[in-house]
């Protein structure tokens, strides 16, 4: 960085400044100090050792004060802010953008004026940042989109120069979704790409079954998030996939609860622990908040509970204990030194009928007893709890509506929501920037049990959110060096680390004869892959495409390439898994007299779903479908947007005429083979990968080893006849071969692997 001058003082004390008018100040037997000159936060020193005067009274508090422990520094801290500092605390930003959009979520202005128009720099602050920071008190920011790590890295040195000047001097604990992956497909990896080491994600990080590398993964994770200025993980998600229809199985490890828990563990201490701390929390260290409690995957019919149609996870095979245990056995039992996850999350679906206490059905944060009674009490859990994003939010008008997910609480007030909230023991509310609710919630606590019960138990929320703040080491320095950011973000070693875990995550299927590898210069047919129009997570429309789905460059280093099936000695065709674009819901059902439920298909085929329940388990909608007694779709029909796949695979098969066809699936969720296996003599699936990884596995600089995580269903009967919440309970598909595609099953080039990780993990 730009060096300023120094004055003498500053000499004197060990300063060195930065550019930003950021100084460091170094301790001998202590942390760097880092702080803003502008701020207005002076340097005491004290028995030759040096502290911030964050508070600017002079003198130093116990809560600037390194030496002492966690625990006393939270809890001096928290004492001595006001409820409306404390319920800033209590505050989870909306998704942030550096720059900010001019539309949409992540939408702001800079002094009036959308980025583009307003003069400003990508790393400044919006006007809606400054307000939200400084009138709401708000202190924990979500990072989505960055135009760069060293903007990012600007952009939260630019936050915490801030509000280090503003009353007690909290910094803040900037967070982010996973980024790491390949591609964005919601809001909940909003960051993906870009710049940053690209590694295998959710099914196919589970589908490498190694627990280490997912370690691995996690610490080289969190030195790139410290250096883009992030301090949070709004991550691993450690769900158990057991219903293969789920939107969100993509992003889990497994359906098998040991295999689960393990990857949990190793993702967890990988991310919280500094190496070399004595008990591994240090600055290094980034908080994961796990997700999703105590397991979302179970959900009816496969919907999703980010929509009011998926409000209902189920429990028919009464095996909600095994969703939690990925939470008790792994994320709570660390191998390292921080012992348990810093945070987690409830998930928004309502855990039907599991309240054996109060038999209340409310959304999983609205809920005491999963939250007071189960996680706290019975787990001892006393770390944060953090609610999903926007579930004090109205819902929308239509059950496929995507708004506020105030499952349970739809008729209770904004204020009422937040309170309801507090009282089943949450800390934080995600995705909401205003402190007024929390203010009126607060009000409401001290009605029902008085102010000193409620200043506590205010003073116990903060006490939970600060330490994650202080273990980070964020008080004594929340500022980064955007110079070591461009070096350590996305750098050589860590983009070879990732790919190379990418590679370990492809699953062989299928090897008549074995036909892989080619390792010659053969010629290759590669059909073009039609994209269908599509509606993306928040209704963007997104044209229709035909195009190579694959790097041809690339492909020509290997191979030639050749649009003549009959000049090919092979043909490799790329497909993605069977979608559903509705994802079990249509409006045009609902407003031709139907419930507007619909089956999710795992095949391309049209599919009638004949074998579906007769009768919904959980059904009933107080606001947005309060005629919907019964969610079933028995006798309904859908058809994956993408049926074009299966054409492409079943042309390519008869263009080639009896030469080898070899199929590379990126799959998103379970899929049926029935439909296209037999035309294919090589299977190669992803689970949302690099294609570039999947044609080094073809030319043989790699062998493939990775398994899979999850059952392949022969048919969708079986799919229909499984029970939600059961792990390994369908007929699996059994290939020309003899290979059932089972749990576990994977092959490399000596055919079905058998090793370590599939005795260990046996179903």
């Amino acid at each position: 960085m730009k060096r300023t001058v120094l004055n003498v003082a500053a000499l004197f004390l060990g300063i060195t400044a930065f550019a930003q008018n950021i100084q460091t100040v170094t301790n001998s037997k202590g942390p760097v100090l880092g702080y803003s000159a502008d701020s207005g936060v002076k340097i005491l020193t004290i028995g030759g050792n040096k502290f911030k005067d964050l508070n600017k009274n002079g003198k130093l508090d116990k809560y600037e004060d390194w030496r002492l422990p966690v625990d006393e520094r939270a809890k001096d801290l928290a004492s001595k802010m006001t409820i409306e500092q404390i319920a800033g605390l209590m505050l989870y930003s909306g998704h942030q953008s550096v720059p900010a959009p001019p539309d949409g979520i992540r939408a702001g202005k800079y002094n009036g004026k959308f980025y583009k128009e307003s003069g400003a720099k990508a790393s400044d602050l919006t006007d809606q940042q400054k307000k939200f920071l400084k009138e709401d008190n708000l202190r924990h920011v979500l990072v989505t989109t960055v135009e760069s790590p060293a903007i990012a890295a600007q952009w939260s040195n630019n936050i915490q120069a801030y509000i280090e000047g503003l009353g007690l001097g909290i910094p803040a604990n900037n967070s982010t979704d996973p980024r790491h992956s390949a591609t964005v497909t919601a809001e909940f990896n909003e960051g993906a790409g870009g710049q940053i080491s690209l590694w295998p994600d959710g099914l196919a990080m589970g589908a490498t079954f190694d627990p280490e590398l997912v370690k691995k993964f996690g610490n080289i994770a969190a030195q790139e998030y410290r250096a883009l200025g992030i301090s949070t993980a709004l991550s691993p998600q450690i769900d158990l996939g057991t219903e293969p229809r789920w939107y969100r199985i993509a992003y889990v490890f497994s359906e098998s609860p040991e295999l689960t828990a393990d990857m949990a563990r190793g993702y967890i201490d990988g991310f919280q622990t500094t190496t070399g701390s004595k008990n591994g929390w240090g600055n290094k260290s980034v908080n994961a908040m796990v997700k999703h409690w105590p397991g979302g995957g179970p959900e009816e019919g496969g919907r999703d509970g980010h929509w009011a149609m998926g409000k209902f996870a189920v429990y028919p095979g009464n095996n909600f204990q095994n969703h939690v245990k990925p939470f008790t056995e792994g994320a709570f039992k660390l191998a390292g030194g921080t012992r348990e996850a810093a945070a987690v999350m409830p998930y928004y679906t309502i855990s039907f009928n599991q309240d054996t206490k109060n038999g209340e059905n409310v959304g999983n944060g609205y809920s005491k007893y999963l939250i007071t009674d189960l996680l706290r009490g019975k787990y001892k859990y006393d770390g944060v709890v953090c609610t999903d994003w926007l579930i004090t939010a109205d819902e929308p008008k239509t059950p496929g509506g995507f708004a506020g997910k105030p499952w349970g609480a739809e008729k209770l007030s904004i204020a009422e929501r937040h309170y309801k909230v507090l009282e089943a023991g949450v800390d934080q509310f995600g995705g909401n920037n205003d402190k007024g609710p929390v203010l009126e919630a607060y009000q409401m606590g001290v009605k029902e049990h008085g102010e000193k019960a409620y200043r506590a138990k205010f003073e116990q929320s903060a006490v939970r959110l600060l330490r994650n703040f202080f273990r980070t080491g964020l008080f004594e320095n929340p500022y980064v060096n955007v110079e070591e950011t461009k070096k350590i973000v996305g750098n050589p070693e860590f983009m070879k680390a990732g790919y190379e875990a990418q590679v370990k995550s492809i699953v062989l299927l299928k090897n008549k004869a074995n036909i892989l590898p080619i390792k010659e210069r053969k010629t290759v047919y590669i059909p073009k892959r039609y994209s269908p129009a599509t509606f993306n997570w928040w209704g963007v429309y997104t044209a229709p495409s035909l195009e190579y789905p694959v790097d041809i460059e690339k492909v020509k280093k290997h191979f030639n390439v050749t649009e003549d099936p009959s000049k090919a000695d092979f043909a490799l065709v790329f497909v993605k898994s069977p979608h559903s674009e509705e994802g079990g819901y249509s409006d045009i059902d609902a407003k031709e007299g139907g419930n507007g439920y619909l089956p999710i298909s795992l095949q391309y085929k049209t599919y009638t779903a004949t074998e579906a329940r007769e009768k919904s388990i959980a059904a009933g909608d107080p606001v947005v479908a309060p005629n919907v007694h019964d969610r079933t779709f028995k006798n309904k029909t859908s058809t994956a947007t993408n049926f074009t796949d299966l054409l492409a695979i079943e042309n390519a098969y008869k263009a080639m005429n009896g030469k080898p066809v070899i199929v590379s699936v990126t799959a998103s969720k379970p899929m049926v083979f029935n439909e296209f296996e037999k035309h294919a003599d090589a299977i190669l699936m992803n689970f949302n990968v690099s294609n570039q990884a999947v044609v080094d596995i073809i030319t043989g600089k790699y062998e493939p080893s990775g398994l899979l995580p999850l059952q392949m269903p022969a048919n969708m009967a079986t799919v229909e006849k499984q029970k939600e919440d059961v792990p390994y309970d369908m007929e699996t598909h059994k290939d020309s071969e003899g290979h059932d595609y089972d749990f576990g099953y994977g092959m490399n080039w000596s055919g079905v692997i058998k090793d370590a990780r599939t005795e260990k993990y046996k179903k």
